[in-house]
């Protein structure tokens, strides 16, 4: 078994914890409260900025063959999934340039710049993310919200696009061939950070 495999399996229960949220669960059935919605992308929206560094400084590292790859995930953060963010605040009412980190974003930025100090464990650091949204979004769109702005979110992760730069990822982790036990654990703590981060701060 691979080592993305291996860190998909280890995830699946753990993805199983994020559907459970109480976030996700509003998101699927179309009915979350606004407040909560508009603080997660304000939340989101500082976590991509930094998400779009982290790729950055992977890069710096990369091999040739891997370059490419993370310029262009840096480029469809910054470009493409930002401009998601900021299309449905002006639907939301969010405040993306007034708005402060809470705890779970800062603590998930963190652990994933650190992380990114190593070329293989930094990959693998990120990968709950990528690999999480691209099954949440697969999984939700099987019964999509009525919702058309939570649609939208949920066809933005369910995308084969989104899809395919999951796995270009999960092929880059075991090319890279970081240490099983370390990948294990970077994967593990970046899953237990998606988990919180469901949880945002409300601030009205």
């Amino acid at each position: 078994m691979s080592v993305a495999a291996y860190l998909e399996e280890l995830g699946r229960p753990l993805l199983d914890e994020q559907l459970g949220h109480p976030t996700v669960v509003g998101i699927a059935k179309g009915d979350l409260d606004e407040r909560v919605f508009r603080s997660w992308l304000e939340q989101d929206y500082l976590f991509l900025l930094d998400y779009v560094r982290v790729f950055s400084r992977l890069a710096w590292q990369a091999p040739d063959g891997h370059l490419g790859d993370l310029v262009d995930l840096a480029y469809a953060t910054f470009h493409e999934e930002l401009s998601l963010h900021r299309s449905l605040a002006a639907e939301f009412g969010a405040d993306l340039e007034g708005a402060r980190k809470g705890p779970a974003c800062a603590a998930y930025t963190g652990f994933l710049l650190e992380s990114a100090a190593s070329y293989g464990e930094g990959l693998a650091a990120l990968y709950p993310c990528m690999w999480g949204y691209s099954t949440l979004g697969g999984i939700l769109a099987a019964d999509p919200p009525a919702e058309p702005r939570y649609r939208r979110w949920v066809d933005t992760y369910a995308d084969p696009g989104f899809a395919a730069l999951a796995r270009r990822i999960a092929e880059m982790i075991d090319e890279a061939a970081p240490s099983l036990e370390r990948a294990e654990q970077k994967f593990r703590e970046g899953m237990r950070h998606e988990l919180a981060f469901w949880s945002v701060p409300l601030t009205d």
